[in-house]
């Protein structure tokens, strides 16, 4: 059984984090994407991990991955994925002086979680190496991910977010899934369920009756395939969608929140301004200045 974020936090903490302080992030869109070249001295940390999942591509120099059980060291061609929750310490190799990375911060569709079922190094923790012309041919399609993402063209989210989906089957067409590692479909209905019932008030209980499984059977294997708990799950993607119709929409704040499933725009005002740091009208105005 998976832990919850705050469990796994504590879990994986260990002393070498607490001589530094938390890498500010918050998971206000559905991808981010950077291209960094980092020198000595480079580090990231965040003792809870962030609300959605991280994935790295090492080009070239050398990072570190810390973990309960050690260290992870990150060469070029080698992928590392973080699921939400996941403790984050990275940064350069203290024995290098460089780093070349290319990393996105996304939250998944529905039918990706099947993909995401790497190998893990430690919990939440994964890791791929994919060498020669794969390896080469994926790092360009990251690259176009983010060149898209930060392009000026229209609709630049929507490609990058697909280009993003190519990136993912690709790394997923280089990984041999070991017996019972692949996203049980069951888990995949439910992800499915939240997104077309997310207007309403959404149970537990009513997800298990949609794909068959009792709640705490649904609860465990949500947790293990996922990295969250359902109900985390669905506030996150309630508060993503909201942020997307405040930015995209004219819709009223009150539209806005009977859609994410909020029957108080008061509530739901507050529940935004805590994930989104700005209260709801703040955050359009923010957006379309």
């Amino acid at each position: 059984m998976f832990p919850t974020i705050e469990y796994a936090a504590k879990l994986l903490y260990y002393p070498a984090m607490a001589h530094h302080a938390d890498t500010p992030y918050q998971a206000t869109k559905s991808l981010l994407t950077g291209h960094f070249h980092e020198q000595s001295g480079y580090r990231a940390t965040r003792r809870q991990g962030s609300g959605d999942w991280l994935l790295i591509l090492t080009l070239d120099g050398q990072g570190r991955f810390g973990h309960a059980g050690g260290d992870l060291l990150a060469t070029p061609g080698d992928w590392v994925l973080l699921r939400p929750g996941t403790p984050h310490d990275y940064g350069v190799e203290p024995q290098q002086q460089r780093w070349e990375l290319l990393w996105a911060h996304f939250q998944p569709r529905a039918d990706w979680f099947a993909w995401l079922g790497w190998p893990e190094v430690a919990r939440g923790l994964m890791r791929l190496h994919i060498e020669g012309e794969d390896g080469r041919r994926l790092a360009t399609q990251f690259l176009a991910v983010h060149d898209l993402l930060n392009s000026q063209r229209r609709r630049a989210e929507a490609l990058a977010v697909n280009a993003l989906e190519a990136l993912l089957l690709g790394c997923d067409a280089q990984l041999d899934l070991q017996a019972g590692t692949a996203q049980d479909a069951r888990i995949a209905r439910a992800l499915d369920y939240l997104e077309r019932h997310m207007a309403e008030k959404i149970l537990v209980e009513d997800v298990a009756n949609a794909v068959g499984l009792s709640a705490s059977r649904l609860a465990h294997l949500f947790r293990q395939h996922t990295g969250q708990t359902l109900q985390q799950h669905l506030e996150l993607r309630r508060m993503q969608v909201a942020a997307e119709l405040l930015r995209r929409t004219g819709f009223p704040v009150k539209q806005v929140a009977a859609s994410t499933g909020f029957d108080s725009p008061f509530y739901f005002s507050r529940r935004f301004t805590q994930w989104a740091g700005l209260s709801p009208i703040a955050f359009r105005r923010r957006r379309q200045g």
